[in-house]
């Protein structure tokens, strides 16, 4: 694929990847995978968290996201505080250079205009608005493709994110609430449209044949305290949803089910470890899963998943297992709701382990009908996702030669709305 003046286009990949989330991952993951079919000739490198993760696992070059190595640490003395402060300074003119040099920028899933989990304005808001800013003073198109959003009540953080999604090129999101989101934040969204996650594109590992009796039980927990109106009571929180889960965790292993746990984010390892210390058993074990593929191996082994981070529900309903969500925003309802398993939301800040075992038997029981059901969703899913990425290249690469070079497997589409993901 070559620009008008048969260069090869030049594209970059943007975010919090390579930072050790497993979901952010994956959803580079499936935009290189599109990129790599339908543009093989575009060359690509990324803005990105960390930087030496996305080359050694991607084979992209990368630059790191922030000029100050210690943005994500707390500041508490002087220097450090000025550090920071001129860091955000130094940022302008790093992310206007490094979008200057691309001709599209692509910020592949992730809730990147949300705030359901604890978040600073001066974070990644303040890096992405200066990503989107940038893009539209140089020139260079930036999408944001099946994103997520969520309406957020801080003010900063309301306006960067707001801006965000005014100067972006191009606009997709991962649920139609993610839309109507940004619609009441004061952007224009009657020409984006909803698509499943970026993630649902991944290749999916071949389900294991039913055992016939009762077998393992993956439990995907999360280091969760809430999300940014929270903070107030992000101990309780915690403490409220370990309990819970080590209470549920028990009762399987009582009845002699193997429990696999199963983290999405490097800070989860605590989490483990304190259900590890809390539940003495050989029944359970804990994997160590460096990708979503690692994610749906285990889960496609697995009779039934219980869940608390976004990706791992989209890993346990792409492999076709029945997973009940403990559920920490209104996209995992909206997700499970999608995917015909509504019914089956817990809410992680209230965790009550009698009602969580109640639900997980009536899942179990269930088990055969929810299979077929997500077999048709994800057949769904998988289409709409082709039309994302012909949407894409109909959007972002109208100026290359690329249909004159190859005929592409995504047949471009007249952009329409939908209400919903499957």
């Amino acid at each position: 694929m070559t620009a008008a003046d048969g260069a090869p286009v030049r594209v970059g990949v943007f975010g919090l990847l390579g930072s050790g989330n497993l979901g952010n991952d994956g959803s580079l993951e499936a935009v290189l995978g599109y990129l790599r079919a339908e543009h093989p000739e575009a060359v690509v490198d990324a803005l990105c968290g960390g930087p030496e993760a996305v080359t050694a696992r991607f084979g992209i070059p990368a630059t790191r996201l922030h000029w100050n190595r210690a943005e994500y640490r707390t500041a508490s003395r002087a220097g450090a505080i000025a550090s920071k402060g001129l860091g955000k300074l130094v940022d302008v003119f790093r992310t206007a250079g490094w979008v200057r040099r691309h001709d599209v920028v692509i910020v592949p899933g992730m809730g990147v205009l949300e705030a359901t989990l604890p978040l600073r304005p001066w974070g990644f808001p303040y890096s992405l608005f200066l990503l989107c800013a940038s893009g539209r003073l140089v020139g260079t198109e930036v999408a944001l493709v099946s994103v997520g959003a969520a309406e957020i009540r801080n003010r900063p953080t309301r306006a960067l994110v707001r801006w965000s999604g005014r100067l972006a090129a191009y606009r997709s999101y991962r649920d139609a609430q993610s839309r109507d989101a940004m619609r009441a934040m004061g952007v224009d969204t009657a020409r984006d449209e909803v698509y499943p996650d970026l993630a649902f594109s991944l290749p999916t590992p071949p389900a294991s044949a039913p055992s016939g009796s009762p077998g393992p039980v993956c439990v995907g927990v999360m280091d969760f305290h809430g999300g940014n109106d929270d903070r107030a009571r992000a101990d309780e929180i915690y403490r409220r949803y370990l309990d819970g889960t080590i209470r549920f965790v028990r009762t399987l292993v009582e009845e002699g089910r193997p429990v696999r746990l199963l983290t999405g984010d490097r800070c989860d390892a605590s989490v483990v470890a304190a259900i590890l210390d809390a539940v003495d058993s050989p029944l359970v074990t804990a994997a160590e899963p460096a990708s979503l593929a690692d994610l749906m191996k285990e889960m496609a082994a697995a009779d039934t998943v219980v869940a608390v981070r976004y990706h791992n529900l989209i890993c346990a309903l792409k492999t076709g297992t029945p997973v009940l969500a403990l559920s920490y925003a209104a996209k995992s309802d909206a997700l499970m709701a999608g995917m015909g398993l509504g019914a089956y939301c817990h809410p992680a800040r209230e965790v009550d382990a009698d009602r969580l075992l109640e639900q997980f038997r009536a899942l179990e029981k269930n088990s055969a009908d929810l299979r077929r059901t997500l077999a048709a969703r994800n057949l769904a899913a998988a289409r709409q996702l082709d039309d994302q990425f012909a949407a894409l290249t109909a959007a972002l690469f109208p100026a290359t030669d690329h249909d004159q070079g190859h005929a592409p497997t995504h047949a471009p589409t007249q952009a329409r709305p939908r209400q919903e993901s499957p």
